[in-house]
């Protein structure tokens, strides 16, 4: 007979567990544009939701386009939060369509935009630098005036004080369509956000020293962590496009002047141009990767390489 109870007990309480925990179908099914986000919504929801990355991590986001399989997920989730790539302009009113009932977060909404930035090629003798007059024949920054068209950069998840933002949004929007475990997702927010202090005051730290310093990019996709920590990216890419071999070889004379030796890549655009400028220098070529799945520890990664090949 004490068996027989205490196999009831033993039931009882197995059942009060697995009623305690989030099952599948409980789950927030959630969408996100890249993998970057799946890592900040994550570290709200945690087990309470099921997150789904649109672009996967070695495509491009500025072109990628959804599979059938994917439209169909997105029939069945109850939020998008999109980040302001630039695939989600021509995507998400199609995505609204496949899903009425889902609810799209804009987690970039209120961040203030800078403008993507290209090289300045010298068309006209002596022209000055727009943003220092006294630095002619230094090598110049402008925003682009085709390709881009003057576009703001989407790449905000690559600054803790913008993801700070970025998280407030998340949390929100899921203690709005889960009320019951709004406690849960705001404790998870205070966590995050403190982790982000964190880590922007390490990175702070890190570059102390380095105020004004340049690392040269293939693709300008670090514009949002340099500003944050007082550093220059200087892209090859020129508004989008491969440079010219008249402007690569500016670059190459820009890099000299300012003692760059190291060209940093992502996996998602061609080597070919940044490997050509990398030779000329007598530099190397290092990839760093804006999308990795490690947000946190990936951005201390290549925190450290750009400190690395600072001269």
């Amino acid at each position: 007979m004490k068996r027989l109870v205490l196999v009831g007990v033993w039931l009882v309480f197995s059942l009060f567990l697995m009623g305690s925990l989030p099952t599948e179908a409980a789950r927030i099914k959630t969408f996100v544009s890249i993998v970057p986000q799946k890592y900040f919504v994550e570290r709200i929801g945690g087990d309470l939701v099921e997150v789904f990355v649109l672009v996967p991590p070695a495509a491009d986001p500025h072109t990628y386009e959804p599979k059938p399989g994917q439209m169909a997920e997105l029939a069945r989730a109850a939020v998008y939060f999109a980040v302001g790539v630039d695939f989600e302009k021509a995507w998400l009113r199609r995505i609204s369509a496949v899903n009425p009932a889902m609810r799209i977060v804009r987690t970039d909404e209120g961040i203030e935009k800078i403008p993507l930035v290209a090289h300045h090629h010298h068309e006209e003798k002596g022209q000055a630098n727009q943003r220092d007059p006294k630095a002619q024949g230094r090598g110049q920054l402008k925003e682009p005036s085709a390709g881009h068209s003057g576009a703001p950069d989407p790449h905000v998840w690559l600054s803790p004080p913008l993801v700070r933002i970025q998280a407030k949004h998340i949390a929100e929007a899921l203690a709005e369509i889960d009320s019951v475990n709004r406690a849960h997702y705001e404790e998870n927010l205070a966590a995050f956000l403190r982790e982000l202090d964190a880590l922007d005051m390490e990175l702070k730290s890190l570059f102390a020293r380095n105020r004004g310093a340049r690392f040269m990019v293939f693709h300008p996709s670090w514009g949002y962590f340099a500003k944050a920590y007082g550093l220059e990216q200087v892209p090859i890419e020129m508004e989008g496009k491969d440079p010219k071999p008249a402007q690569i070889k500016e670059l190459i004379h820009h890099a000299r002047e300012q003692s760059i030796r190291v060209v940093f890549v992502q996996p998602q655009f061609s080597r070919k141009s940044a490997e050509m400028v990398a030779r000329e220098i007598g530099g190397e070529v290092v990839a760093v990767d804006p999308l990795h799945a490690d947000w946190a520890q990936n951005l201390r990664e290549v925190a450290r390489r750009f400190k690395a090949a600072f001269p």
